[in-house]
């Protein structure tokens, strides 16, 4: 969709489901953006039914479409600014799906210890798949077969900047042309993608690309590579994402490799379960990506600590029994 068409459906979808969710009963309103819009059916719903609301920040909104240049006007600026504060404002308690994201909510002087940090998770069960599984999906391309294998799998938005990756696989190309490159997904960049790597001249031979699979499915991919990635244009006001992807690869037990800054890749200098590359520099990048898939010894220690992270900070039902005390909290 273009930018005009979403925030026509935001807000189509913030009429009808404001009307459904004021229709159920129920002892506390869950409300999780993004959209920022979505507050406003959780709103209404609050004081119609005179029950608390919880509101979930999935990505700092205004900031991130401020940044990017989705909102440009002052007044849709201005109008953005004040839906957040009335966010914050009708919420008993916020849940941040990071620590950038609670300093970002604080900064608007919302009460600090109303703000609990409880990120994405894994599913483990889903990506505890056999390794047949993704010599399987190996075995289906011929292009593929035993060799490396580096994937991107996810949307194809302007805010992923996965043609990052293009460049990344222009230059391994030059030191090692066994290594492929896989993305799979689809959006608004998908063919500006293609057709980057077709002018480089590495589309369909170390660079490739599938349409978007169903997520039950992706365990097989992740199972097949060797390094997962996680991607973002360079800004700073993306440091503070939760990007599911970057978990679904900690629940494959794959070493990660992401183009950002921020908690996410402290998480990965602390652990050793991947590897932060410069967002600028595409040749430092697809050396140290060429040095890590080399590296046997690393790479078994890295998904080991992928693994490890997986179980004992990002277990989905860990994290469920946390959100969940902050339900009952609010209702309390």
């Amino acid at each position: 969709m273009s930018y005009c068409d979403r925030i026509v459906s935001f807000l189509r979808f913030a009429l009808f489901s404001a009307h459904k969710a004021a229709s159920l009963n129920g002892d506390v309103i869950f409300a999780t953006s993004t959209p920022l819009t979505i507050a406003l059916p959780g709103i209404y719903a609050s004081i119609c039914k005179q029950i608390p609301m919880v509101f979930e920040v999935r990505d700092l909104w205004p900031e991130l479409p401020i940044a990017v240049g989705i909102l440009k006007s002052p007044i849709s600026i201005k109008a953005a600014r004040l839906l957040e504060r009335a966010a914050y404002r009708f919420s008993r308690h916020v849940v941040a799906l990071s620590p950038g994201m609670k300093d970002g909510i604080v900064k608007t002087g919302y009460p600090q210890e109303k703000v609990t940090v409880i990120p994405n998770s894994c599913d483990l069960d889903l990506f505890d798949v056999p390794k047949l599984y993704g010599n399987e999906f190996r075995s289906k391309y011929e292009w593929l077969g035993d060799r490396p294998l580096v994937t991107y799998a996810g949307t194809l938005g302007l805010i992923n900047g996965v043609d990052y990756l293009v460049y990344i696989a222009k230059r391994v190309l030059e030191y090692d042309p066994d290594i492929r490159f896989l993305v799979v997904g689809q959006g608004k960049e998908e063919r500006k993608i293609r057709e980057t790597a077709d002018a480089l001249g590495i589309l369909n031979k170390n660079f490739f690309m599938i349409p978007a699979i169903p997520k039950r499915e992706i365990p097989y991919v992740l199972s097949a590579t060797d390094i997962t990635t996680s991607l973002f244009i360079d800004l700073k006001e993306m440091w503070a994402n939760s990007a599911n992807k970057f978990f679904d690869s900690l629940a494959a037990g794959k070493p990660i490799a992401i183009n950002y800054e921020g908690w996410q890749a402290d998480l990965l200098k602390r652990t050793g379960a991947g590897i932060v590359l410069d967002p600028v520099n595409i040749d430092q990048s697809a050396k140290k990506i060429l040095q890590a898939i080399k590296n046997r010894e690393w790479m078994g220690k890295a998904g080991l600590a992928a693994k490890k992270l997986a179980h004992e900070e990002f277990s989905r039902d860990m994290l469920a029994k946390s959100l969940a005390t902050v339900l009952k909290s609010a209702v309390n």
